[in-house]
């Protein structure tokens, strides 16, 4: 009999589900489902106005996506629901929501629909900003050792500053939640009937440690008096281990998805985090680039190691067993949008439309011609801030060694080579500070469509790149731990260490690194170090004095 897995990848505007045959990986079809509501960033469905950097989303738009792309899947396959053996969800993290003791979500409440801080706050809600900054110095005051583990500072973009945000500007809401937990977490429940949180979104996003638990009631109380019990109160449900099962499908479950009641669930993961095992990663020393807008890079190790600037390491967070680290990019495709949006002039925009190619295949296909060097320039990878291994927001972008002569193609070329060395930078931190990497593994849009990209990368971190072998890597991971929900007498698997190796892929193509190029890549690394050390570390602040006169006279 055959049998199969659902993934289902919740993005920042749509969800995607993927039917997966469990015995060979095979991914059979695919379904898309945009959310009605989309990213609300300037108003409420009511017409309630939003503040500045604030992102929040509708939670009916994730039901919706079971209800649409999953019954799609069915359909086009003619697949009998009895044969769908497991179910696994991946999310955008973190992107968390208030709600009540039954999983109701707050903002479904007729008394609070005009009210912002009821609703789904996405991964990109940048409005806790200032509870962030408050939290890392209250933190820091305190000697607090949590601090090491994320690079020396938590982001407005995790659970804790979000939640801050709640108490402080809309009390009313604090006070009706009985819960404040992930999306990916609330999503299974609502397939399940039982609350779950998983391992990954709680060491990467909410401050938890295996061994540890939370930060102690003593620092939640000096940020807030009244989050001294904030974890009993408002996060109180045990952890599970990634890889584990979160329940099975309930009545109301299965009505949602037109699956079969009994179907087992996987606990939730994060969108990144879910694609290792969907190129087979089953260890440690092997590093997977999930590239796209920005670049987020997974690594395993079997020992805890405080590497600066990591955004985390978290035990059980990426495969059950290991230590999960992650590091990140913070502009990577939306550097090279940005060049093609404000920078191209209008004789390449004609060339690429009389030629019927994208204007990214065409700088792609003359930056290729130039020689590694022949430009002259070097940039620096910080148009959104830098990420790894610096963590500082309000660095900027720069490109050096522009003349008269300087061309489209050679500024695009400079700025994949700016992200190649951004790469090679967390790398050798990595390195440096006893956490090897091995193997090189590249997942996301760029990877799939950008060969020259992909060269570029593999001489100038000097290792081997090697390519999902699917354009759908979230879904596929997620697929791969609802086979390992459902285990081996089912179908499944026992193990995702088993389940990658039968279901992840990787194509036949891998990008070697060219020596003469690695020779020349090394000199030019080595002037992106200095210009990283010199403007990122304090020796030269013009970024951020330039930042605080643009505010001055806006």
């Amino acid at each position: 009999m055959a049998s199969y897995a659902i993934g289902v990848d919740f993005g920042s505007l749509s969800g995607r589900a993927v039917l997966v045959d469990t015995k060979t990986g095979e991914e059979i079809a695919s379904s898309v489902y945009d959310y009605p509501h989309g990213v609300m960033d300037v108003k409420l469905p009511d017409g309630t106005p939003l503040g500045v950097d604030w992102a929040l989303q509708y939670p009916k738009d994730y039901l919706d996506v079971f209800s649409n792309a999953i019954p799609d899947l069915l359909e086009k396959t003619g697949v009998d629901p009895a044969e769908v053996i497991g179910i696994g969800i991946d999310f955008t993290a973190c992107t968390v929501l208030p709600v009540k003791a039954d999983g109701t979500p707050i903002c479904f409440l007729p008394d609070y629909e005009s009210h912002p801080n009821a609703y789904v706050k996405l991964w990109k809600h940048h409005a806790a900003q200032k509870y962030a900054t408050k939290l890392n110095e209250t933190a820091e005051k305190m000697g607090e050792k949590f601090l090491q583990r994320y690079g020396g500072k938590i982001s407005s973009e995790w659970m804790i500053p979000k939640l801050w945000q709640i108490l402080e500007e809309d009390e009313a809401v604090y006070d009706e939640m009985d819960y404040f937990l992930e999306g990916a977490d609330w999503i299974v429940w609502q397939l399940t009937g039982q609350q779950t949180r998983n391992s990954c979104t709680a060491g990467y996003k909410a401050i938890w440690h295996k061994r540890e638990g939370y930060p102690s009631e003593e620092f939640f109380k000096a940020l807030n008096p009244k989050l001294e019990h904030v974890v009993e109160e408002k996060l109180n449900c045990p952890v599970t281990p990634l890889g584990s099962k979160a329940g099975e499908l309930s009545k109301k479950g299965a009505v949602l998805t037109g699956l079969c009641p009994g179907t087992a669930v996987a606990v939730g993961n994060v969108d990144a985090h879910v694609c290792v095992p969907a190129v087979g990663i089953d260890g440690p020393g092997k590093m997977l680039a999930i590239m796209g807008t920005s670049t987020c890079h997974i690594l395993m190790g079997e020992e805890e190691k405080i590497v600066p600037g990591m955004c985390g390491v978290v035990e059980d967070g990426v495969l059950p067993g290991y230590f999960g680290y992650e590091a990140g990019q913070s502009c990577v495709g939306d550097h090279f949008a940005w060049f093609v949006e404000q920078c191209l002039p209008a004789s390449y925009e004609r060339e690429a439309a009389e030629r019927g190619l994208d204007v990214h295949q065409l700088l792609t296909e003359k930056a290729s011609a130039l020689k590694v060097g022949e430009s002259g320039l070097v940039a620096l990878d910080w148009w959104n801030g830098n990420r790894s291994c610096l963590v500082d927001v309000d660095l900027t972008g720069m490109m050096v060694g522009m003349t008269l002569q300087t061309k489209p193609e050679e500024m695009y070329r400079a700025l994949i080579e700016a992200t190649a060395y951004g790469t090679r930078k967390i790398i050798e931190t990595f390195r440096e500070n006893g956490v090897p990497v091995e193997e090189f593994y590249a997942s996301g849009g760029i990877s799939q469509k950008n060969p020259m990209a992909m060269q570029i990368y593999a001489d100038v971190i000097q290792m081997p790149v090697k390519i999902a072998g699917s354009a759908q890597g979230p879904a596929l991971g997620a697929a791969i731990f609802g086979a390992v929900a459902a285990g081996k007498e089912k179908g499944g698997y026992d193990s995702v260490f088993e389940a990658a190796r039968v279901m992840g892929k990787l194509k036949d193509v891998i990008y070697y690194p060219n020596e003469e190029n690695s020779r020349v890549y090394d000199k030019l690394y080595q002037e992106y170090s200095i210009l990283h050390d010199y403007f990122g570390r304090g020796e030269n602040d013009v970024m951020k004095r330039l930042k605080e006169i643009k505010k001055s006279v806006k």
